[in-house]
């Protein structure tokens, strides 16, 4: 099995021993109020043993259904914002070649409202087969509904009514709301999105399966890693991944480190820094508390952001993804003229240049005064991808459940929805749209 592991030698200098077995009685008692289910949000946690009880019917309709779409596509249109895409996205960036020479192709839309972004779309797939798979709990979410309808009509006027039925998919309720009774009335092909799952716990759902399986990655062998990894974090010992995790970050926060970077040293993890800063920042940022989660990409980003870390505000802590085996390797090579002055890396390959700047890096850091913690994976696989997935969930419950914050809410995410919809004089918000009205024309 392939492993994950979790290197805390260069934080233990900041955070004192007694400090650290406070923190961890705290995390202790997280962790028995998420195991017993009688925390705020238990109604939310469907995902705690998704990886053993996801419905299996289901799964297969999910692979059938992704086996359908790459017969007879060539792109699928993933319409979905929030968690209903930024799972998905970062399982379909992580495995994708660089250079993307393959044949079929996920395209992420619904998650902004740029009018270009969309018109270059129908420009682009103009000529070329696709499907759509529209990801919504309610189907009245704005910036996918906006693109759905838009793209519908495109289908449709492209294939035909009955045709385009069966190039939809719709991932919704299983019972209710708009995009379900749009389904039900059209005769899409429906997927579920679990009552008792939230949009940021749902990469192991419908929600992301439907589109990583139809980029070709193996969703199977991705839920056994998620569900070797519960196996391993429902103990809770000293050693548990989670709870040191969701200790250190603690302790920290309790010191004044409140600004969390989640580092690679691997580009195609970039937006797996992304699906994790929704999940730590809709989960612990509430009552005006919470660790603000960063993401940086190294070493590219020490050209740039690195003074900042070095010598800036005292208030970053670092938590690394470290891939001990690269996918692929290159060896330097020798030079005659040696202009470059990079002779003395003859042999060497880049993979290990790579692997001195992590270590270089993370010495100056924390001489610098900013903690670094290491989660080592043995390569970039779908069983280890699993395995994150499944840590960083369970590790924030724990961590949130420890600021005294219910994880699996978002109320503050209404309040720029009430305004834009006054805004936009949608029934309902006249005196909201005076109000704001008065606001923008002081």
């Amino acid at each position: 099995m392939e492993k994950l592991t979790l290197d805390l030698s260069n934080v233990k200098s900041f955070v004192s021993e007694e400090e650290y077995k406070s923190v961890k009685k705290e995390v202790f008692n997280s962790f028995d109020t998420l195991i017993s289910q009688k925390g705020e949000g238990n109604d939310f946690l469907g995902w705690l043993n998704l990886p053993q009880d996801y419905d299996k019917d289901e799964f297969n309709r999910i692979l059938a259904a992704a086996k359908k779409i790459r017969s007879n596509s060539k792109i699928l249109l993933s319409v979905g914002i929030g968690g209903s895409y930024l799972g998905a996205k970062c399982a379909v960036e992580l495995f994708k070649k660089y250079f993307n020479g393959d044949d079929f192709e996920v395209i992420f839309v619904g998650n902004q409202i740029s009018s270009t972004y969309l018109a270059q779309l129908l420009d682009y797939i103009k000529d070329k087969d696709y499907s759509i798979n529209v990801i919504s709990k309610s189907g009245t979410t704005t910036e996918p509904a906006i693109a759905f309808r838009i793209l519908r009509k495109a289908l449709i006027e492209k294939y035909g009514v009955l045709e385009a039925k069966n190039r939809i998919y719709a991932t919704t309720d299983k019972a209710k709301g708009a995009l379900k009774t749009l389904a039900s009335n059209e005769g899409y092909e429906t997927f579920v999105v679990p009552d008792n799952v939230g949009g940021r716990f749902s990469v192991l759902t419908a929600v992301g399966l439907l589109p990583i399986a139809c980029a070709g990655i193996d969703i199977k062998k991705m839920i056994d890693g998620a569900n070797n990894m519960r196996k391993i974090l429902l103990n809770k010992t000293d050693d548990n991944l989670a709870i040191q995790y969701a200790t250190i970050r603690n302790a920290l926060y309790n010191k004044g480190y409140d600004v969390e970077l989640l580092v690679n040293y691997e580009p195609r993890l970039n937006y797996f820094a992304e699906w994790w800063k929704q999940l730590f920042g809709e989960s612990e940022g509430k009552d005006h508390k919470g660790i603000y989660p960063s993401s940086v990409s190294f070493s590219t980003d020490l050209h740039s952001l690195g003074q900042m870390i070095q010598d800036g505000k005292r208030h970053f802590f670092e938590t690394v993804i470290n891939v001990v085996k690269p996918e692929i390797d290159l060896e330097i090579p020798f030079d005659e003229e040696n202009l470059d002055g990079l002779n003395f890396l003859k042999g060497h390959t880049m993979d290990y240049v790579n692997k001195q700047a992590m270590e270089g890096t993370a010495i100056a850091h924390k001489d610098g005064g900013t903690p670094n913690m290491r989660i080592n994976i043995d390569s970039i696989c779908e069983e280890t991808f699993g395995q994150m997935i499944y840590f960083f969930e369970f590790a924030c419950a724990l961590s949130a459940y420890t600021l005294k914050v219910n994880p699996f809410n978002q109320p503050g995410v209404e309040s720029y929805k009430k305004n834009m919809f006054a805004l936009l004089d949608k029934p309902g918000y006249s005196d909201l749209r005076k109000e704001l009205l008065a606001k923008l024309n002081k």
